[in-house]
């Protein structure tokens, strides 16, 4: 108890300190993340909600070839079970060697009687390309660390083969947000969280939409707040042009 609450204590510090403003911006987040590392995850836990939800709506089968872009710790691995171990590949790609350090345990921990089909790659999300097209990519509470969201959005269609899926789980900003949409973009920004009403529209936009909630969720040390958040798959249209 005393040790997660010395961990927590951590984060909230930094949260506090908020983001840094100069450098680049894998250097901001290694600035960031890299003291929240170890203690990431537990803390999370109780602030990214769906993401658990997304992994088991996926439609990655067996032999699947599966990307993670903003993949941190590689937390989302274990939301899979034991089907992770039937696909082909599973890339785990970040910009955050801190937070890719826990992931690159994780990765070790998920090897399959010596059978290790998990990678753990540092790389910028928007222009980073598998050797292989991959069948489904997905980003979990990552397109608002992205500075070029609609980047990083386009480079994960233009990887995918036709017919692939695109899985997202996110924070943002409701169209009947109202006062608390200005509270929550303010509450986040200081941590260079850039919560958006954009980010649904355009995936609608980009893919065959093929499941869509709008939610919310609670927040640590806030009682009574919701924050909200959606959760998007969509599949890349089978025509040429992405």
């Amino acid at each position: 108890m005393h040790v997660r609450l010395a961990a927590d204590a951590r984060i909230l510090w930094s949260l506090l300190r908020g983001a840094a403003r100069e450098g680049s911006h894998a250097q901001r987040l290694q600035a960031f993340y890299g003291p929240q590392a170890r203690g990431y995850d537990a803390f999370r836990e109780r602030l990214l909600h769906g993401r658990c939800e997304l992994i088991q709506r996926l439609p990655a089968r067996r032999g699947s070839r599966v990307v993670e872009l903003g993949g941190g710790t590689g937390r989302n691995l274990e939301f899979f079970g034991p089907r992770i171990h039937r696909f082909a590949s599973v890339e785990v790609v970040d910009l955050c060697p801190a937070l890719l350090a826990v992931a690159a345990q994780r990765a070790d921990r998920l090897a399959d009687g010596g059978r290790r089909n998990v990678r753990v790659i540092e790389a910028d999300v928007s222009d980073y390309r598998p050797a292989h097209a991959p069948d489904c990519v997905y980003f979990s509470y990552a397109l608002t660390m992205i500075p070029d969201w609609r980047c990083a959005v386009d480079n994960a269609m233009a990887m995918m083969a036709p017919g692939g899926t695109l899985g997202v789980v996110d924070f943002h900003l409701p169209a009947n947000g109202g006062w608390s949409n200005r509270l929550w973009k303010a509450w986040f920004g200081h941590d260079a969280v850039r919560l958006s009403g954009e980010h649904l529209p355009y995936l609608q936009e980009r893919l065959e939409p093929v499941h869509c909630e709008q939610l919310r969720g609670s927040v640590p040390f806030l009682p009574g707040l919701r924050v909200p958040y959606y959760l998007f798959i969509g599949r890349k249209p089978a025509t040429p042009g992405y």
